[in-house]
């Protein structure tokens, strides 16, 4: 569903007051005069509010759509993924669950940095994705993108859990994986822990379905910075 600003009204009626007000002529009787005037102005208010009634406008002004599930507070989201038991492992434990539990590494980058280096046999579903409409909210979210020097903004991939359906069974055992990884751990700076792609993503798959998601913490930085393998498609 989509929100909308405050309807803005037009009117387009070409009536002036002078065809509303017939040209009153000259009298001796002042108080006859103005009750001519009284007359024709009430007559030409009512005339007037009749025309911009049929020359009326409606205009709305289509902004930012309905929030999505990815957009979802982030103190919602972190609630239902600890509800459903969503557990965060380490590099090297996520490629031990790879090797010997067949566990899939779900990389939810975009496809660009995907080809430059992952794990191998991973599976890359991104989660955001180069803005490609050009709607009016679309060019907004550009020029507020470039406001900023970022000219490749992004925005959620409508597609991700159609994607991930037609590569993964719902009962698959799933590590999901970004860059930075975030975490669900409480800390002192961060007493709800921390927001990322693969947590969304997490949170996205459980909320539709999938039964065995995990989570890489430290995200493929971490993968990448132990020298675990990696393959490369450029």
């Amino acid at each position: 569903m989509t929100a909308f600003t405050p309807i803005a009204l037009q009117y387009s009626s070409t009536s002036s007051l002078h065809s509303l007000l017939p040209s009153l002529e000259p009298t001796r009787d002042h108080n006859s005069w103005w009750a001519k005037v009284r007359s024709y102005k009430s007559a030409g208010k009512r005339s007037l509010q009749q025309n911009i009634t049929r020359g009326l406008t409606i205009q709305s002004a289509a902004t930012k759509p309905a929030k999505s599930p990815a957009e979802e507070d982030w103190k919602v989201k972190r609630e239902y993924l600890l509800q459903k038991r969503v557990r965060s492992v380490d590099a090297k434990e996520a490629l031990r669950l790879q090797k010997e539990n067949k566990f899939v590494i779900l990389d939810v980058r975009p496809e660009a940095e995907f080809k430059e280096a992952h794990p191998p046999d991973a599976i890359n579903v991104q989660i955001y994705r180069l803005i490609k409409e050009w709607t009016a909210w679309d060019i907004a979210r550009r020029a507020a993108f470039a406001f900023f020097g970022i000219f490749s903004g992004t925005e959620e991939n409508p597609e991700f859990i159609q994607t991930v359906e037609a590569k993964l069974d719902k009962n698959a055992k799933i590590i999901v994986a970004c860059s930075a990884g975030g975490t669900l751990k409480p800390s002192q700076n961060l007493p709800e822990g921390q927001q990322s792609r693969s947590l969304i993503a997490a949170y996205l798959l459980v909320l539709n379905g999938f039964s065995n998601v995990f989570h890489l913490e430290g995200g493929l930085y971490s993968w990448f910075k132990e020298d675990l393998p990696s393959v490369s498609e450029e």
